[in-house]
């Protein structure tokens, strides 16, 4: 009879294999877990930063007016670094930033911000803010301490984020942001300095010059103290009084970008000046020319200050022209457009 063999042994052996294996597997497991929990508060900490860096560059590209021409940009910086500190992360107060100032060129040629000085400015070139917010060393209280992640060795996460705002000319009109007058490119040759980005000034009084627009069969041209400029019914071809006022009333029933046509009306319509408000400031279609009774394209977007308007045989709308208009319901979408006194609120580029 054969001695019978203890299989003790073979039993240890197996406990102690899944011994290790067990403490491989729960090191895994915390560290993963370390990772989800604290790749968590990352996340949110990072929202809370990028959330600020937006806030910061809308506010700081608002104050780079009101002169789009020549932006103020010492300005605009400050306005940002100020903004900064109105917001928090793990409700903490932020303290600083970093914040740039120069000009974007929405199309990325060239990509990123262009710092100043720029000499000329490309038609795509927008001026911005960048504003980049950090939790890092010597940042607002230092990189992101992490809670599980030391078990495998990672103790801090810095963490950033960037965000850049631009103002723009317009270069689209959302529904009702626009009168239904539109006025021929040729006025800003006498009553709009391009080199400034100012209304021309009447020299008695230092002041906006005041002109007037009139119906193109009774102004035909630019002349010395009156432009020719032509009711427009936008997409629509319809001739009558009736759908004219109510676009005074209401604007564009549909959005126009620049280069899209706008239905020039033909006649004077004589009656409908007694429906324009004033005073009133409104942004205008400019067109190249004035064919009336046809679709002619958009060149650009406008403001005007309505003072006041004139029927009778020869009527006519007077006021002026104005530089820093903040256009409602307009932005500057991805194509170039000429700065005629308007800009477009603040929004991200990125």
């Amino acid at each position: 009879m054969r001695p019978r063999r203890n299989p003790a042994p073979a039993r240890n052996r197996q406990r102690g294999a899944v011994a290790v294996m067990t403490a491989l597997c729960l090191t895994v497991l915390i560290g993963t877990t370390a990772l989800a929990v604290d790749l968590g508060r990352a996340w949110v900490v990072r929202n809370e930063l990028q959330n600020a860096a937006d806030a910061a560059a809308l506010a700081g590209a608002g104050a780079l007016g009101p002169n789009y021409a020549t932006p103020n940009w010492t300005q605009a910086e400050m306005k940002a670094q100020s903004a900064i500190t109105l917001n928090r992360t793990e409700g903490s107060l932020l303290l600083t930033a970093q914040v740039q100032s120069g000009y974007w060129n929405v199309t990325g040629t060239p990509a990123g911000l262009q710092s100043l000085p720029v000499p000329s400015p490309g038609a795509y070139d927008k001026p911005a803010v960048r504003v980049t917010v950090s939790r890092a060393a010597g940042q607002n209280g230092g990189p992101l301490p992490l809670v599980l992640a030391p078990i495998i060795g990672i103790n801090t996460m810095p963490i950033s984020a960037t965000a850049v705002a631009v103002i723009s000319a317009p270069g689209y009109a959302a529904p009702g942001a626009l009168f239904p007058t539109a006025i021929s490119k040729c006025l800003y040759t006498a009553y709009w300095n391009a080199t400034t980005g100012q209304p021309v000034n009447d020299p008695a009084t230092g002041r906006p010059q005041e002109f007037s627009i009139g119906s193109t069969y009774h102004y035909p041209g630019c002349a010395a103290s009156v432009g020719s400029g032509q009711w427009t019914s936008f997409q629509y071809n319809v001739q009558d009084v009736t759908s004219i006022r109510n676009l005074i009333a209401n604007g564009n029933p549909l959005p126009l970008n620049i280069g899209d046509t706008t239905w020039i009306q033909s006649g004077v319509k004589n009656t409908i000046y007694n429906s324009v408000p004033a005073p009133a400031d409104v942004l205008l279609p400019v067109v190249d020319t004035l064919d009336t009774g046809s679709p002619v394209p958009i060149v650009g977007f406008a403001p005007f200050h309505i003072d006041g308007a004139v029927n009778g045989s020869n009527p006519y709308i007077y006021g002026h022209f104005i530089a820093g208009y903040k256009a409602p319901s307009a932005s500057g979408g991805s194509g170039a457009a000429t700065y005629y006194g308007a800009v477009t609120a603040p929004s991200l580029a990125n």
